[in-house]
C-alpha cells in the first residue's frame, strides 16, 4: 500500500525555499510521482486530501533554504565535509541552534565544540545533517497546543525519544545506518503537524474524539478525510526526502504494509514509536490501536531478552532526548 505523493509550490515570506522541487529539479518541472493517486481517503485529481493539504498550509511546508541544501549536499557522493562547513555558515542563527544540540548531552562528547567544522570532523556528515534538521524541524514543533489532549511541544519530545530508541535498535540489529534510523524516528509524526496547519478546528475534534478512547487514525480519517500517516508521506515526498523516509511517515502503524525490500526502517520506528510512549510519556494518542507488532519484533530478530535490553537503553537515551528538546 503505497502513499505516495506528488510535490508542490508555496513558500514562507521568503525564508524558505519553493515547494514545487526544494531538493532537485527546476521550478516548473512536473514530478513523475504526481500521476500516483492515494489509496484511501477521498482522491483528488493529483493526489487526494494530504496532498491538498500540504499545497495549502505556508507555516511548515516549507523548510529553510540551507537546511534543503544541506540534505541534498549529504546526499551527494561528491561533497565533503569542507562543502558542508560552508554551506551551514551561510545561515548564522541555525549555526548556533546546531553548536547548541552538539554541545548537549544528548551527544555527550567530552569537551565543548565551537565549530560546524570540528563537529563535522567528529560525528560525521550524516550527523550533522541530522542536527541540521533537528534544530530546523523544532522550530515547526512550537505552539499548536490544543487543550489538555495535545500539546506540540510533548509531540517534540516524543519524536525526539522515538529517534533516540531507533538509533538503539538500529545499531543492535546492524542491517541499518544510524543516522537514517535517528532522522526516521524524529519525522515519523510530522503528518501531525499537517494537519494542525491545515484545520485546526476539525483537528481538534479528532484529537477529543480519540481522547475519548478512539483510534486516533480513525477519528482523523472520519473528520479530516485522511490520518496523519498520509499527511506526513505527504509532506515528506513534498520536501523531496529519500523514499525510505516517505515510508515510514506514512507506514509505522503498519509495517507490515510496506514492501518486504522497504520494510526494515518502518519496522524500526514502529518499535522505537512505542517504546518512546512507554518510557517518555510525550504525545501518545496515535498509539491507543495497540502494543509492538510481534511481525515487527520478529523482523528486526528482537527477542524478549533483546527488547528488555532496548528498553533499558532507551530510558537513559530518553533523558537525552530530553536535552536534545531543550538545546533545539
Amino acid at each position: 500500500i503505497g502513499r505516495m505523493t506528488t510535490t508542490a509550490a508555496s513558500d514562507v515570506s521568503g525564508t524558505g525555499v519553493g515547494l514545487a522541487h526544494p531538493f532537485r529539479g527546476d521550478p516548473g518541472a512536473t514530478s513523475s510521482t504526481e500521476s500516483v493517486i492515494m489509496d484511501h481517503g477521498q482522491v483528488g485529481q493529483e493526489g487526494g486530501i494530504a496532498l491538498d493539504a500540504v499545497r495549502n498550509i505556508s507555516h511548515i511546508a516549507t523548510l529553510p533554504e540551507v537546511t534543503v541544501k544541506i540534505i541534498e549536499l549529504v546526499e551527494d557522493p561528491g561533497s565533503s565535509a569542507r562543502d558542508l562547513h560552508a554551506m551551514i555558515s551561510t545561515d548564522p542563527a541555525l549555526t548556533a541552534r546546531m553548536l547548541k544540540v552538539v554541545n548537549s548531552a544528548f551527544y555527550g562528547l567530552p569537551r565543548q565544540i565551537a565549530s560546524i567544522n570540528r563537529a563535522v570532523s567528529l560525528l560525521g556528515l550524516n550527523a550533522v545533517k541530522n542536527i541540521a534538521v533537528a534544530a530546523s524541524l523544532a522550530k515547526l514543533f512550537r505552539g499548536g497546543d490544543i487543550g489538555p489532549d495535545f500539546n506540540a511541544h510533548e509531540l517534540w519530545l516524543h519524536s525526539c525519544v522515538t529517534a533516540s530508541t531507533a538509533r538503539i535498535i538500529a545499531q543492535g540489529n546492524r542491517r541499518n545506518a544510524v543516522d537514517e534510523a535517528f532522522l526516521a524516528g524524529l519525522v515519523h509524526d510530522v503528518g501531525i503537524l499537517v494537519e494542525l496547519q491545515h484545520d485546526r478546528a476539525r483537528f481538534a475534534e479528532a484529537i477529543a474524539l480519540a481522547a475519548a478512547g478512539r483510534d486516533l487514525r480513525e477519528c482523523e480519517r472520519e473528520v479530516l478525510g485522511e490520518d496523519h500517516e498520509a499527511f506526513g508521506s505527504a509532506l515528506c515526498e513534498h520536501w523531496k526526502f529519500p523514499s525510505s523516509l516517505v515510508w515510514v511517515a506514512g507506514h509505522h502503524h503498519d509495517p507490515a504494509s510496506v514492501p518486504q525490500a522497504n520494510r526494515d526502517l518502518p519496522m524500526i520506528v514502529h518499535v522505537a514509536d512505542r517504546i518512546a510512549a512507554e518510557i517518555a510519556g510525550g504525545f501518545s494518542l496515535d498509539l491507543q490501536d495497540g502494543g509492538i507488532s510481534p511481525e515487527a519484533l520478529d523482523h528486526l530478530g528482537i527477542d524478549q531478552v533483546t527488547l528488555e535490553g532496548i528498553r533499558a537503553e532507551a530510558s537513559i537515551a530518553a533523558r537525552d532526548g530530553g536535552e536534545l528538546l531543550a538545546a533545539a
